[in-house]
């Protein structure tokens, strides 16, 4: 299905998969008398919300998505996210905004395995684009999102040999952000620190956290969670959240990095955790996506750990590491299972 928002006749288009009459729902919304719709958030980290945002903020940060990217009337783009979110409803603001051609496609692992043209423009979760390497060299401005670009990833994303003409960025944001405030290019260049948009500002506080104050998107100071390092007034590093830190034996130790060190090693999504010990206060334990397998441990055991205490204390491989509904590893049902079998 194709929408030419600039040529929209909400009532001429035809919506037939469910999907598609999610769409037509929230157009139905976005196109009516009232100020501000309705927004979910993920749940990755607490339990789901779900509050109003203001349409005007909506716009701002779409202007500020599109002039970063140089997204121009026109240009194509494709949904291929959830509509119950702010990463898809965003997805759709931007169009109307810049007056793109919004092509649907069904939220799937493999959402343009049926894609055989170029597009302007497209935003996916890390899983979806690990499904869809393929055909990354169909997209001009690929915007990755929702959970941290592995290693892995990275490496594959390297190996496609896609044209200087494709960029591809991984998001930084909230559904308080609507969206994100920032980008970090990991092709043509790899970038280690996100860059923010115009009008908005960064800063620490007391815990070495980012604070943001984005006044187009919220009026209101962000207080994060999420341990970084600032370069400068518009460059910051993601260390890892601070609800995730492992104190060990008195030493804190940051979980994502330590996940993005052994992804470079391994294929499997591996995600780090602490469990209560008597000694340690809390033993780092390394849980492993997939079957269990020699090889796997051999790598792992092979990784030159910056400190010994990195070094986790024990290996446990699970079938399926659990996620939220837009893709998100669930920290959180991680840690219950993982109690309540050991």
């Amino acid at each position: 299905m194709l929408i030419d928002f600039n040529n929209l006749n909400i009532n001429k288009l035809s919506f037939h998969t469910e999907f598609e009459k999610k769409v037509k729902i929230f157009l139905e919304e976005w196109f009516s008398e009232k100020t501000g719709v309705h927004v979910q958030t993920s749940g990755s980290t607490g339990v789901p919300k779900i509050f109003e945002i203001e349409k005007k903020k909506m716009i701002n940060s779409a202007v500020m998505t599109c002039n970063f990217l140089g997204l121009k009337k026109g240009d194509t783009a494709l949904l291929c996210l959830p509509v119950e979110y702010i990463s898809g409803k965003m997805m759709i603001v931007r169009s109307i905004e810049r007056g793109m051609k919004l092509r649907i496609a069904e939220p799937s692992l493999k959402p343009v395995e049926n894609l055989d043209e170029e597009i302007d423009f497209c935003a996916m979760t890390p899983l979806q684009v690990e499904n869809s390497l393929e055909k990354l060299h169909l997209i001009k401005n690929l915007i990755i999102g929702g959970a941290a670009v592995s290693e892995s990833l990275k490496n594959k994303i390297l190996k496609m040999n896609l044209d200087n003409s494709n960029r591809i960025f991984e998001t930084y944001g909230m559904s308080e952000t609507l969206s994100h405030i920032g980008l970090k290019q990991l092709m043509p260049q790899q970038e280690d620190y996100f860059t923010v948009f115009e009008n908005v500002s960064i800063s620490l506080d007391e815990r070495k956290c980012l604070k943001i104050y984005a006044p187009n998107v919220n009026a209101e100071e962000l207080q994060t969670n999420d341990l970084v390092d600032i370069r400068n007034e518009k460059q910051f590093k993601f260390l890892g959240r601070i609800d995730n830190v492992i104190n060990s034996g008195g030493a804190k130790i940051f979980p994502e990095a330590l996940e993005a060190l052994v992804k470079k090693e391994i294929p499997n999504e591996a995600v780090c955790i602490g469990l209560p010990d008597e000694s340690l206060g809390q033993k780092l334990i390394l849980i492993i996506e997939g079957n269990e397998s020699d090889e796997v441990i051999k790598k792992i055991s092979e990784i030159p750990f910056e400190k010994s205490f990195h070094k986790p204390k024990e290996i446990i491989f699970i079938s399926e590491i659990p996620r939220t509904p837009n893709g998100k590893i669930n920290r959180i049902e991680l840690q219950r299972n993982i109690n309540i079998n050991l």
